[in-house]
């Protein structure tokens, strides 16, 4: 009788973890791209092309850009007049300003860095959360 006790206390443990773990499928957020996404507001008339994917908020790039990197934090970052450039492993967040708020694009970094080489090309790493040059003996020289 206690094996079948112990069978039903296993089910019912089953049960719950793949409740919990499709909660957590459908409902999180696992990377910078899912909290964009979850949070501001779409606008696929500013998509540039297939590349980078346009979401739009009231708030002002500043805001925009701690409440991202709050939750996500980037591997680099970059701000100067025209907005701010958050770099991940595999993304990029761009938030720049609109006269309501913001335009946040998401972008896979294969593209994004050739696009905004100009401004962030000396300020980005490159890699997954390294610099370019990489660090260890003699780095740098």
């Amino acid at each position: 009788m206690t094996y079948r006790r112990w069978f039903l206390v296993g089910v019912v443990f089953a049960v719950i973890g793949a409740l919990i773990a499709a909660f957590a499928i459908f409902y999180g957020n696992f990377s910078p791209r899912g909290f964009v996404e979850d949070r501001y507001r779409r606008a696929a008339a500013q998509d540039i092309g297939s590349d980078a994917v346009a979401f739009t908020s009231t708030k002002n790039p500043s805001t925009v850009a701690q409440e991202v990197s709050d939750a996500w934090k980037p591997a680099d970052q970059y701000v100067d007049g025209s907005g701010v450039y958050l770099r991940y492993d595999d993304d990029s967040v761009v938030i720049l300003p609109l006269a309501a708020g913001s335009l946040i694009l998401l972008e896979r970094l294969n593209t994004a860095y050739p696009r905004y080489h100009s401004t962030v090309g000396s300020h980005w790493g490159w890699g997954r959360g390294n610099t370019v040059r990489g660090g260890g003996p003699g780095s740098g020289k």
